[in-house]
């Protein structure tokens, strides 16, 4: 049976800029995959996906017009139960096979038909038949009403259609936007399939202005997405309409010169890709005057509300000329430009009056005001948490750098939330900390704590950088325990994939500065510190904390690369120092590529699994004691390696404080081939858990070594 190619659009009003690729990835993938599981298409069938702002489309290869016919066999029931003493059908058998539409007019020939074969329990019996494969009418259509109810919508609305019926009325109809075109080929052919009131057809809609022609027709299949660009004026392909807009915004950049380069946004792009049907890139230009203001608000004003492309210098600063997508390509682009030109104008305008007004008070001034913004309903105002933060970030400065750090740590922490207050902030959260850093040179505090303030909420996302000095370091630090101790301690935890307070950044965030920075400072002493802070607000939770940071530091290091064993081996022991933690995991490893090394992990989980049925076990060992000949040697060799091992440990070289105690794997294998330790003799067998529980505490210092075993 020959194959032909399928292609399937869906033509709709305008739909979600930002979710136009998840929509036109999942349309295409469920209508290929009902496809598949219906026999319609193989498993050599390529689906590739279209999405432009008013269409949602997928073309399928290889697809059939019916699918083979099946052999089905189907377990009826056990034979004692089908077939009476006489070996008939019993009236049980007989409604089941007439429920499947066997012939049962002849009941001796219906279970003639029938195989008898063991189903692992009891004999049963078995009723083989012919499954008509689907039609490509009826499996495009199932697929269809599929692949439309499983799209991520957003939100959906409701629309009216008019009802072809002689009595005129309307029905209601739910999606994304109102679709006003079907179209469904297979090869040239139309398939009659119907979805949200409409009927397929060959013909689609162009570009609303520039298409050659109002009703693009459809040829084949195969020819959709050339006929859409040359007629319709419209790039179907997402990826193509992409990489496109990316060409061009390289190409009007390298057309300006001088070394410019357009702001890097995955998102913006995206979000622009699906804007536009065929972009036509510009280049436009605002006052320079405007670039007294800080490019941050001028980049994010024309970003998030206008949807351009700054344009940055080589040294990444910006420039007074910016790319805008255009929509359409006349022949005069002048107005087209000017428009954009003017549009963009007020923004900036707005951007440069707040950054005006706002310096005309110091952030000093805005202190007061933080105790009239509510933080949280349990935890009190904005005010409160920025004393907590500020006696927080004084206790770990006082650790890391004395009272000179705890004075500039305390000013940054007292005024870094102020910013919240100010007119640009108002207008654009996301530019919270960078212009308290602003303002904070403005008013003459220097960079020290100018940085700080502007870096107190770092790291924001993976990959962002730390903190640039001390003073930022700490207030970050600071700020990131409150919010960690105080939610945990009123219980508002993170669920499933609802994170409101972000508490799992926050901890991402707490654990890279420890562990990056390698600061000397014990995970539980840390949260234990911050929690006097909130007086009688919390209760102390920070044991569930502290488990709730290893979990996200485990994930984090599983995704950097490291085995989950050797992960689980060197968190066993919720190491308290972070910045050890690669290290300790680059000694296991080290270690275990010792041939010594499995043998030594199987004996640690058998002594793991000794001490703890003895329960409270003792590490003293009596000479006197020890009265079998390995386990002497097993001692001696104790005595010699472990203050060598001890030595390096404390010293942090932990891969050599492991390789050192490889040593013990012969006089650990002899013990246990020549010794009882549950000797009948009570002072034996606890003389024998002492040892046992003195090599257990040598040997994991630096990870639980049990878990490396098989």
């Amino acid at each position: 049976m020959t194959t032909k190619n399928l292609l399937v659009e869906l033509f709709v009003e305008e739909l979600p800029p930002k979710a136009l690729k998840k929509l036109g990835d999942a349309f295409a993938g469920t209508l290929a995959d009902q496809l598949k599981a219906l026999g319609l298409a193989g498993a050599d069938s390529v689906v590739t996906a279209y999405a432009s702002p008013r269409r949602l489309a997928a073309h399928v290869t290889h697809v059939w017009l019916k699918a083979a016919d099946k052999a089905v066999q189907q377990k009826l029931m056990p034979v004692t139960v089908g077939l009476d003493a006489s070996g008939n059908a019993t009236p049980a058998l007989l409604k089941k096979l007439q429920a499947l539409g066997a012939d049962v007019s002849n009941p001796a020939a219906a279970v003639a038909a029938l195989k008898r074969a063991p189903d692992g329990k009891a004999e049963a019996l078995f009723y083989d038949s012919l499954v008509t494969g689907a039609t490509l009418d009826t499996g495009l259509q199932k697929a269809l009403e599929e692949a439309i109810a499983k799209l991520p919508i957003p939100k959906v609305m409701s629309y009216q259609l008019e009802t072809d019926c002689e009595l005129p009325g309307w029905s209601s109809v739910n999606f994304v936007r109102p679709a006003h075109g079907l179209v469904a080929l297979h090869g040239s052919t139309v398939v009659p399939v119907k979805a949200l009131g409409l009927t397929a057809g060959n013909s689609t809609q162009g570009h609303r202005f520039e298409a050659k022609v109002a009703k693009v027709v459809i040829k084949d299949a195969d020819s959709y997405a050339a006929t859409l660009q040359q007629d319709g004026a419209v790039i179907a392909s997402f990826a193509e309409r992409r990489a496109e807009i990316a060409r061009q915004l390289a190409a009007a950049a390298a057309q300006v010169g001088n070394g410019v380069r357009p702001i890097e946004d995955d998102a913006l792009l995206d979000e622009v890709t699906a804007l536009v049907e065929r972009p036509n890139v510009l280049v436009c230009e605002f006052e320079k005057q405007f670039l007294d203001v800080p490019q941050e608000c001028l980049i994010l004003t024309m970003k998030a509300n206008q949807k351009y492309f700054p344009l940055l210098d080589a040294t990444g600063k910006l420039t007074h000329q910016f790319l805008v997508v255009s929509n359409i390509s006349p022949s005069d682009a002048s107005a087209v430009i000017g428009g954009n030109e003017r549009v963009v104008r007020p923004r900036l305008a707005d951007a440069k009056f707040f950054f005006d007004q706002d310096r005309k008070k110091t952030l000093e001034s805005r202190v007061e005001g933080l105790g009239k913004v509510v933080y949280h309903n349990k935890l009190g105002t904005q005010g409160e948490r920025v004393e907590r933060v500020r006696a927080i970030a004084r206790a770990i400065a006082q650790q890391l750098g004395g009272e000179a750090l705890a004075k500039a740590a305390d000013t940054a922490a007292r005024l870094a939330k102020t910013d919240l207050l100010t007119d640009m902030v108002g207008e654009f959260p996301e530019l919270q900390g960078i212009m308290g850093g602003y303002y904070a040179r403005h008013d003459g505090l220097g960079d020290e704590v100018a940085n700080a303030i502007e870096d107190h909420y770092k790291p924001r996302f993976a990959g962002d950088d730390l903190p640039r000095n001390n003073v930022g370091l700490v207030v970050a630090l600071a700020d990131k325990l409150e919010t960690l101790v105080g939610m945990f301690g009123i219980g508002n935890l993170p669920t499933g994939d609802k994170d409101p307070f972000a508490l799992r950044r926050h901890a991402l965030g707490v654990i890279r500065m420890l562990a990056e920075k390698d600061l000397p400072l014990d995970l539980n002493a840390l949260l234990a510190g911050a929690v006097p802070a909130f007086g009688d607000k919390i209760n102390d939770a920070t044991p569930a904390l502290a488990e709730f940071i290893y979990d996200r530091l485990a994930g984090s290091l599983r995704e950097q690369g490291y085995s989950a064993q050797e992960v689980e081996a060197v968190l066993a022991l919720q190491p308290q120092r972070l910045g050890d933690v690669t290290k300790r995991l680059a000694a296991v490893r080290a270690f275990a590529a010792l041939p010594e090394a499995a043998a030594l992990a199987a004996a640690n989980k058998r002594i793991s699994n000794i001490l703890k049925k003895a329960g409270d076990v003792d590490a003293h060992v009596s000479d006197v004691l020890l009265k079998e000949q390995a386990e002497k040697d097993l001692y001696a060799a104790l005595k010699s390696v472990v203050p060598q091992a001890n030595a390096q440990f404390e010293a942090g070289d932990y891969t050599a404080s492991l390789q050192t105690l490889a040593a013990l794997r012969a006089p650990v294998d002899a013990f246990f081939d020549d010794v009882m330790v549950n000797a009948e003799e009570l002072d034996l067998r606890l003389n024998r858990q002492g040892l046992l529980k003195s090599l257990h505490d040598a040997m994991n210092r630096v990870a639980d070594l049990s878990r490396l075993a098989a």
